[in-house]
C-alpha cells in the first residue's frame, strides 16, 4: 500500500504541474468601418426610435398575415432547417465525445474456462485438469499533462457554438429567402392586375378604331394597330403567370409541401416598405450569425495547433487491475483469491518521417485561412449591409420621380386619344402614348418590387435580429 500510495501522490504532483501546449487564443482583428456610420445612411430615414432592432419574428414589420403565417409554418415544416438542427444536436454531442475522454475507462472482462493439459507435454508430468474462474476489472486513464484532452474538449465546444450560429444562418436566410419570393409573386400579382386592366382598354381601344373604320373616318392600318397593341398586351399578361407559378412553387418547397398542394390567391402587391433601423457598423460583428460561427471557428483552429503540438510530448497512461482469480466455483471470491496491479506508462514517438511537423504546419495554416475567412465574413457583411442601404435611399427617390413619370403619360395618352378622337393626329401617336404608359405603369410596380425585396434583404444583412449571446454558453455544452 505504501508504494501505491507513492505512486498516486507522484501522478497527482505531475497532473497538478501539466501545462498546456500551444497558443492562447486572441479574437483577431476585423476590418472596420472609419466612422461610426454606414457611408450609405446619409440622407436615409432610420426608424424611430433609433436604438430600435428587429427581434424575433422580424418579418411581422411588413404587416402582411399572409406573409407571416407563411413565415411560422417554414419555422416548423422546412426540411433545411430540420437538417441545421440536426448538425447542431450532432455537435453538440461530439462535445460529450470527447469530454468522456476527461474521466478514467473501466471495463470488465469475466471468464471461465476449464483446462486440461496434455499428457505429453514435454518436461513436465501431466497434470489433471483444473478451472479458471477470473473477475477482472481494468482501469485506463490519461493523464492530461500538456493539455491535449482540454484542447480536445475546448475545440468541440467551439465547433458546437459555430454550429448554433449556422443554425441561426440557415433559420435567418430561409425566412428571408420566403419573404423575398413572396413579395415576388406579390408583385407579379400587381404585374398581371395591371395588364388585365390594360388589355380591357386596348379592346376598347381597338373597338373605337373598328367604328372609325367602318364609319369612314379612318384607315384601316389604325384597326390593324390597335389589335396588335392589344395582341402584344396579351402576350406579356400571359407571361407573368410563368413567373408567378415558379415563385409559389419555390414558397410552397420552403414551407415543406409539395407544389401540387400548395397554391396562394392572387393578391396584388400595394405595401410599403417598413423604416428599418441599420443601428451601429460597430454593432454587426455582434448581430450576424455567421460571422459569429466564423470567430468560433477560428478559436477551434486555435486549439488545433494545440492538439498537434501536443504530439510532440510523451502520452502518459495510469493503468489498474484488480479483481479475483480462483480454480473453483468455491474459492472465486476469497479474499486469498484477490489480484490487482497499479502503476503509471509512458509513449513517446522517437521517429515518424516528419508526421507531426507536418499536422502542426497544416495546423497553422489552417488557422490563418479560418481567419482569413472570418475577416471576410465581415467585409461582406458590411458590403451587404450598404449595398440594400443604398438601394433603398435610391429607389425611395426613384419612386416619387416614377410617380411624376406615370402621371405625366397619362395625361399625355388622354391627350393624344382625344385628338385622335377629333381627327387631328393619327394612331401612331396613340399607340405610342400607349405604349409609353404601360411600360410607366410596369415601371411603378417593379420599382416598389425591388424596394420590398430590398428592405428583406437589409432585414437578412442586419442579422434579423439575432445576436451572439444567443450562442449557447460553453457552460452549457457539458
Amino acid at each position: 500500500m505504501k508504494h501505491l500510495t507513492l505512486i498516486l501522490v507522484s501522478l497527482a504532483v505531475m497532473l497538478l504541474a501539466g501545462c498546456t501546449v500551444g497558443p492562447k487564443y486572441a479574437r483577431p482583428d476585423v476590418p472596420t468601418a472609419p466612422v461610426d456610420a454606414f457611408k450609405e445612411t446619409d440622407g436615409w430615414k432610420p426608424a424611430q426610435p433609433s436604438d430600435q432592432l428587429l427581434r424575433g419574428k422580424w418579418w411581422e414589420i411588413f404587416g402582411d398575415p399572409q406573409l407571416s403565417a407563411l413565415e411560422n409554418e417554414l419555422t416548423v415544416s422546412n426540411q433545411d432547417l430540420k437538417v441545421a438542427n440536426a448538425r447542431f444536436v450532432e455537435a453538440r454531442a461530439m462535445v460529450h465525445f470527447n469530454r468522456a475522454a476527461q474521466f478514467p475507462t473501466i471495463s470488465t472482462s469475466p471468464g471461465i474456462e476449464s483446462l486440461r493439459e496434455s499428457a505429453n507435454t514435454p518436461y513436465l508430468p501431466a497434470t489433471s485438469t483444473t478451472g479458471d474462474f477470473v473477475l477482472p476489472f481494468d482501469l485506463s486513464y490519461e493523464l492530461d499533462v500538456w493539455g491535449r484532452v482540454r484542447r480536445t474538449v475546448s475545440a468541440s465546444r467551439e465547433e458546437a457554438q459555430a454550429t448554433a450560429g449556422d443554425l441561426a444562418t440557415v433559420n435567418l436566410s430561409l425566412h428571408a429567402e420566403l419573404a423575398y419570393d413572396y413579395f415576388e409573386l406579390r408583385s407579379a400579382d400587381a404585374q398581371k392586375k395591371l395588364l388585365d386592366d390594360t388589355v380591357k382598354t386596348y379592346q376598347d381601344a381597338l373597338q373605337l378604331t373598328v367604328n372609325r373604320f367602318e364609319g369612314g373616318a379612318a384607315p384601316k392600318s389604325d384597326v390593324a394597330q390597335a389589335r396588335t397593341q392589344l395582341q402584344t398586351t396579351l402576350v406579356q399578361d400571359t407571361d407573368v403567370a410563368v413567373q408567378r407559378a415558379q415563385f409559389e412553387h419555390a414558397i410552397a418547397v420552403l414551407i415543406g409541401k409539395p407544389p401540387a398542394a400548395f397554391s396562394l390567391p392572387a393578391a396584388p402587391l400595394k405595401l410599403a416598405p417598413p423604416d428599418i433601423s441599420a443601428g451601429l457598423p460597430s454593432q454587426l460583428l455582434e448581430r450576424r450569425p455567421d460571422i459569429a460561427a466564423a470567430e468560433r471557428r477560428v478559436a477551434e483552429a486555435n486549439d488545433q495547433i494545440g492538439i498537434a503540438r501536443a504530439a510532440y510530448y510523451p502520452t502518459i497512461m495510469l493503468g489498474a487491475s484488480a479483481g479475483f482469480e480462483g480454480d473453483s466455483i468455491t474459492n472465486w471470491f476469497t479474499w486469498p483469491s484477490r489480484f490487482w496491479a497499479v502503476g503509471p506508462s509512458m509513449a513517446e514517438t522517437l521517429f515518424d518521417g516528419g508526421r507531426r511537423r507536418a499536422t502542426s504546419t497544416a495546423a497553422g495554416a489552417n488557422y490563418d485561412a479560418t481567419v482569413a475567412g472570418y475577416r471576410e465574413s465581415t467585409l461582406t457583411a458590411f458590403q451587404q449591409v450598404e449595398d440594400n442601404l443604398a438601394a433603398l435611399r435610391i429607389l425611395n427617390q426613384e419612386a416619387q420621380q416614377q410617380k411624376e413619370a406615370t402621371a405625366s403619360a397619362q395625361e399625355s395618352l388622354q391627350i393624344f386619344t382625344n385628338r385622335y378622337i377629333g381627327g387631328r393626329d393619327p394612331y401612331l401617336q396613340v399607340l405610342t402614348a400607349q405604349t409609353i404608359a404601360l411600360q410607366n405603369e410596369r415601371n411603378d410596380v417593379d420599382i416598389l418590387r425591388r424596394r420590398m425585396d430590398a428592405s428583406v434583404l437589409l432585414v437578412k444583412a442586419l442579422g434579423g435580429g439575432w445576436t451572439v449571446s444567443e450562442l449557447p454558453k460553453t457552460a452549457d455544452l457539458r
